[in-house]
């Protein structure tokens, strides 16, 4: 499969979960992907499994590291995928925690994808995507800044969208529920240590949330993303695809 062959794409937080998949299915389907993060020896182990992976750290909070990336040349895919999540009742959420979440899931992807665009508008081609979340589109108690900046995700989003969409340009999200990821086994630790629950517990009880009673597959929103930057999907832009099993509609 060579369907994106020559382009260029970007996927931060490509050394684990839904980023690594994502950056090896590109790979795949040939584009020359390069893959950013905050730990070089799992970026290094993600590159290693594909000849067309290449591999720069980055704290996508920081414009000076972003704009390193952008300086090996322009990108023609922009996967904002970097994010994390820690729980907290509302009323415990710290100013540095609040803060640190916003940076990273909401600025960081709006400093992933900022310098993209007038390359993507010269050339009257670009595709765009960020990872958000079921948090973006609806409501989750205890990880407030996280909900928070997920919906801020999909507004600027929306915003991107309409502002490209005469240019050749697509801007979509994909919103997945708790997916097979380090993220996931966080999550389960967390309701574990705070519940004295079994593992298996907190798992069935995090995956009774999706209709289909199941976790999503990293592969699942690769597939997903794929699509959206195929030209089969020129005209899908400005949404949010949830991929819930159903959770949202």
């Amino acid at each position: 499969m060579a369907r994106l062959a020559s382009k260029r794409a970007l996927v931060t937080g490509g050394g684990s979960g839904i980023g690594a998949t994502v950056a090896l299915a590109l790979a795949e389907a040939g584009a020359s992907v390069t893959i950013c993060g905050r730990g070089q020896h799992q970026l290094d182990e993600i590159a290693a499994r594909h000849k067309s992976i290449q591999t720069q750290t980055a704290d996508v909070t920081d414009q000076k590291t972003i704009a390193q990336l952008y300086g090996r040349g322009p990108f023609d895919i922009v996967v904002a995928n970097a994010g994390g999540a820690d729980s907290a009742p509302a009323e415990k959420i710290s100013a540095e925690l609040w803060s640190n979440t916003l940076a990273v899931n909401l600025t960081g992807a709006f400093f992933s994808v900022q310098p993209a665009l007038a390359h993507m508008r010269a050339q009257k081609w670009g595709r765009i995507v960020f990872v958000a979340s079921t948090a973006g589109i609806r409501a989750a108690p205890y990880i407030a800044p996280y909900v928070a900046a997920k919906h801020g995700v999909i507004g600027l989003m929306r915003t991107l969208a309409l502002e490209t969409a005469k240019d050749g340009i697509t801007v979509n999200a994909v919103c997945p529920s708790y997916t097979e990821t380090p993220m996931l086994e966080q999550a389960v630790a967390r309701i574990v240590a705070t519940t004295k629950r079994s593992a298996e517990q907190a798992r069935a009880t995090l995956a009774a949330r999706n209709p289909q009673g199941r976790f999503i597959t990293p592969n699942e929103v690769a597939d997903t993303v794929l699509w959206l930057c195929g030209e089969g999907s020129r005209s899908i832009t400005g949404q949010a695809i949830s991929l819930s099993g159903g959770e949202t509609w």
